[in-house]
């Protein structure tokens, strides 16, 4: 497997290729970019901008490993809105066009929510509703995904939606494509389970995978701690990842506002994930 680290662990003041600097200097093989919606790698980003920094990382010598996004908080797939469903499709559509510029083979999206405690003011959507609203979205947007030949991961987060392995193995098969799979993250599910279950279910329709720590006892977004600091049990999920034959990157997504390290933040997650990966 390889090392990668998510732009969202950096300080925010700090640019993308700042970023990328630091990622090589700590050892990653590869950094995840995020798309915004304004500014450096937005939705208002050219080819030619966001092609750039793909130049940038092959110089530097790391690997662009895969392209998240946090705007579908902001525009929910599973909308009652008609408005807001369409904005959130074309966002996934810019999502593709720029990861395939990067030269990625994944996007992280957040496949909507049926509600969000920690958005105040939140749209809450009926369960089915929403279910069926994000269906209608992916299996559209395959399409897409399969044009541009880049996944769509959806990720599994605190949105009242898709809330077993179960649900979200049958949501993918549902969608029916070989383009769309789950974007696994193991911290988000500890609150709730275990997330060795959720790997030994989901299998080969795992796109990518995020690594976060998480300590039940905290409670809340207090619980999201350093890498090997909370209650991941990282040998069940390293012996978990091997055994459904995922090869593929592992990236740290460590949120400097939970942690306040600041850029020293990437230095010991490097270690962390050297000791997660049997690495000297």
């Amino acid at each position: 497997m390889k090392k990668g680290i998510n732009i969202w662990s950096f300080p925010g003041m700090l640019k993308v290729n700042e970023c990328i600097d630091i990622a090589k200097k700590a050892g990653f093989d590869g950094i995840e970019l995020a798309l915004n919606e304004t500014g450096e790698l937005s939705l208002e980003s050219s080819e030619k901008e966001v092609a750039a920094y793909r130049q940038y990382a092959e110089d530097k010598g790391i690997q662009l490993s895969s392209l998240a996004s946090g705007l579908y908080w902001s525009y929910p797939p599973t909308s009652s809105k008609t408005e807001t469903r369409q904005k959130a499709k074309d966002i996934v559509k810019k999502q593709l066009e720029h990861a395939a510029t990067l030269g990625v083979d994944t996007i992280l999206v957040v496949p909507g929510a049926v509600g969000v405690d920690f958005i105040p003011d939140s749209e809450v959507v009926p369960y089915d509703e929403a279910y069926d609203n994000a269906l209608e979205a992916f299996t559209e947007l395959a399409a897409e995904a399969e044009a541009h030949k880049v996944s769509i991961g959806l990720e599994n987060v605190w949105n009242k939606f898709l809330l077993s392995p179960l649900e979200m193995r049958d949501f993918i098969d549902k969608v029916g494509s070989p383009y769309v799979g789950a974007y696994f993250d193991v911290g988000n599910v500890v609150f709730s389970g275990y997330p060795e279950h959720w790997i030994t279910i989901l299998k080969d329709r795992i796109k990518k995978v995020h690594f976060k720590d998480y300590r039940r006892a905290a409670g809340g977004l207090h619980g999201f701690v350093d890498l090997l600091a909370g209650d991941v049990n990282y040998p069940e999920v390293m012996k978990a990842l091997q055994a459904v034959g995922y090869d593929d990157y592992v990236i740290a997504e460590m949120i400097p506002g939970y942690t306040h390290h600041g850029e020293q933040i990437i230095y010991n997650t490097s270690g962390a994930m050297d000791a997660i990966l049997g690495r000297k």
